[in-house]
């Protein structure tokens, strides 16, 4: 099995043309969409394609990718989405102290959780708050993670005024990580492509499903292999903020709903 295109890709293909050697190719996203940016390397990744006995692709969206790139590989091409174990659910010991702790008593919470980029769209979601709070007033929006967006996060909350509605948890343990799945409302992520890379999946929105919560997700890369609209969750356009507060506000107004798209979400990793 080769994990990635390139560079494994070309010592599995050298190998193959010298033995009886048999090889696949896991292809995640990124990593595809990598070698169109230079004729060479998409003249490679299509001889290293066209010898593997399988492609396996993490979602439909590289598949589709791979198909119109190099159509005499299609018959290759199979999609095993990753998926997330049933036996690790989000927990902590005492879920009153977590939200004393950050003052969130009566509070509508809603979640993120992932590394500090902007394919993540969490600035999406800081942009749409202003307005969100003008209907959900006693709405809380945590986010758990770290990476090289933090201080413009931080920058971008104190601009919109917001220090007192957002807080940005980038040093959790991961008992407190998987208990915010528990506490929170209200799951999002609204993840857009940019530069080529786009989200392969989005196992956190299963993380957050599997904890019972509904989840809001960005309509770009593999994410509606995870998440389907009006089931599981919602999707939305990642970069516009009127469709994210849409949803948000709409999930708060609704528990039910919300009650709804959890349970769907729980029965279906079950299942699946």
């Amino acid at each position: 099995m080769v994990g990635h295109i390139l560079p494994l890709g070309t010592a599995a293909l050298i190998c193959a043309s010298f033995s009886k050697i048999k090889y696949s190719v896991f292809l995640h996203g990124m990593d595809l969409t990598y070698t169109f940016r230079r004729t060479r390397k998409r003249w490679l990744a299509e001889k290293i394609l066209k010898k593997a006995e399988k492609i396996i692709c993490i979602n439909s969206y590289v598949a589709d990718l791979a198909r119109r790139a190099f159509p005499d590989i299609g018959r290759r091409i199979i999609v095993v989405n990753p998926g997330v174990s049933t036996n690790h659910k989000s927990q902590i010991t005492n879920h009153i102290l977590l939200k004393n702790k950050h003052n969130l008593d009566n509070k509508i919470i809603l979640l993120s959780v992932g590394r500090l980029v902007k394919r993540k769209g969490f600035d999406k979601v800081i942009e749409a708050l202003p307005g969100i709070l003008e209907k959900i007033p006693n709405l809380a929006y945590i986010i758990v993670g770290d990476g090289p967006e933090l201080k413009n996060y931080q920058l971008q909350i104190t601009n919109y005024k917001l220090d007192a509605d957002v807080k940005i948890i980038n040093q959790a343990t991961d008992s407190e990580r998987d208990g915010w799945y528990n506490v929170c409302d209200i799951f999002i992520m609204p993840a857009r492509q940019i530069n080529g890379d786009f989200e392969g999946f989005g196992i956190i929105y299963l993380e957050a499903n599997l904890a019972g919560k509904p989840v809001i997700a960005g309509d770009s890369g593999g994410v509606g292999d995870a998440v389907i609209d009006g089931l599981n969750g919602l999707l939305v356009k990642p970069e516009d903020t009127d469709e994210i507060a849409g949803a948000i506000i709409r999930l708060a107004q609704n528990p039910e709903l919300r009650k709804k798209l959890g349970l769907s979400g729980t029965v279906l990793i079950s299942a699946g």
